[in-house]
């Protein structure tokens, strides 16, 4: 009996510890199990959206030096790289065929002068004879006959012709003498720009044939110090913006794997309007110009672009990662929850349609509908901090990591939430 009594006494007591501890160890528990908001504050500042693209850094102008005539390489007098002057000599080919050419030619025009210098004296001579057969004519008839008097006529006019082509045929002897020495000439391979040589095609004793197309010799890089030029290829969705960024000279940015920690700055030259098509994606080729005093940008070097097309200097921005956040329904009050199940109803119908409700909608509700992504929630704690409650904003231009918030329900240094930190394991006492 006695043992039974002590029992209901230890139960007793027990039971009032536990009393007297209950409350306190809720509190505690609950305390310990509070979700610990990961938060950023909301800040004034600017937001630049840019456009990214690669490209390949090309010459303003490339000019291809070739050979007009055929024959051996004799001489070359420039090297890689090498800055040339318009008219500096590059290469030589072996003038031994168009040099023994032109004295041919010489030859053949000096004796065709001489044949017109032959001609033109029996001309003088039958001009004389046709003279002194008139004479005779004037002093009778029976001097001289019809006949004879006709031969020295037709004589004199036929020697007329033939000084008439001598003089055609010494003509077309200076033309071929002239053909020969520019072909002399075209055996000097002579720079037509200043610029700089990015490529050399030929070696010595390497034999020209320029019989069926003109060979390419040289490539020459006009003015590679003022301008050259990055040409990226641009998806047609962003073209729009990069229009406007051109009207409203925005600079574009770029680095190239040479120089990772330089940022190289250009501006948008052209638009052009050959497209490409790839896979059902259509590219525009836009042109960026830029300067290149120390020569880092090489032609071929792939560049990574970023095109500024647009910017708000002084704004109200947060972390895009607070657009992004959604909280469960256990972590909101509850007049927020309808916000979640609102989102997951939406989600839910377009996983279930798979895109075919909005591609049914007309072009006017899809523009309504683009318009109204620009409404969001933000999230903040409420009250003791155990749930959060819903703010709704207008959201504007984004750079990916802020996003420009439209004035209105919050401010500067404002605490939005961006995610639930796990709470730490600890032992419970």
């Amino acid at each position: 009996m006695k043992t039974l009594v002590r029992l209901f006494i230890l139960f007793g007591v027990l039971a009032a510890l536990g009393a007297v501890a209950y409350r306190p160890t809720a509190k505690y528990l609950a305390k310990r199990n509070r979700p610990i908001w990961r938060t950023a504050k909301v800040e004034q500042g600017s937001i630049i959206a840019v456009v990214n693209s690669t490209g390949t850094v090309k010459p303003k102008i490339e000019v291809t030096v070739g050979s007009f005539v055929s024959g051996p390489i004799q001489e070359l007098y420039c090297e890689f790289n090498q800055e040339v002057k318009k008219g500096d000599l590059l290469a030589k080919i072996d003038p031994q065929l168009y040099t023994a050419s032109v004295a041919h030619d010489r030859a053949t025009l000096a004796i065709q002068e001489a044949d017109v210098f032959r001609v033109e004296s029996q001309l003088l001579q039958a001009i004389e004879d046709e003279k002194r057969a008139i004479a005779l004519r004037t002093r009778g008839g029976s001097y001289i006959s019809q006949a004879d008097f006709d031969k020295f006529k037709f004589a004199r006019m036929s020697l007329e012709a033939q000084v008439k082509v001598s003089k055609a045929t010494v003509e077309q002897a200076r033309a071929s003498l002239s053909t020969s020495l520019a072909n002399l000439n075209y055996t000097e391979i002579r720079s037509p720009v200043d610029g700089i040589v990015i490529n050399r095609k030929i070696d010595p004793g390497q034999t020209v044939a320029a019989q069926f197309q003109t060979p390419e010799l040289f490539t020459v890089a006009p003015d590679i110090r003022k301008e050259i030029r990055v040409h990226a290829s641009v998806d047609e969705a962003d073209i729009g913006q990069i229009k406007q960024a051109q009207k409203k000279k925005y600079p574009v940015t770029f680095t190239v794997d040479a120089y990772p920690d330089k940022l190289f700055k250009g501006n948008i030259l052209e638009i052009r309007l050959s497209s490409t098509t790839t896979q059902n994606v259509v590219t525009y080729p836009v042109v960026v110009a830029t300067t290149n005093p120390d020569l880092e940008l090489l032609p071929g070097m792939t560049a990574s672009l970023s095109f500024q097309v647009d910017e708000r200097p002084d704004v109200i921005k947060v972390s895009s990662s607070a657009l992004r956040f959604y909280p469960t329904a256990a972590q909101v009050r509850p007049e927020d929850v309808a916000i979640l199940e609102g989102r997951e109803e939406t989600k839910a119908d377009a996983d279930n349609n798979e895109g075919a409700s909005t591609q049914s909608l007309s072009i006017a509700e899809r523009a309504r509908l683009r318009k109204e992504r620009s409404k969001h929630h933000v999230w903040v704690a409420d009250g003791d901090g155990d749930h959060l409650r819903a703010i709704e904003v207008k959201t504007g231009l984004t750079d990916g990591q802020y996003t420009e918030i439209l004035p209105g329900t919050i401010k500067t240094g404002d605490v939005l939430v961006i995610g639930v930190q796990p709470p730490a394991a600890s032992s419970l006492w």
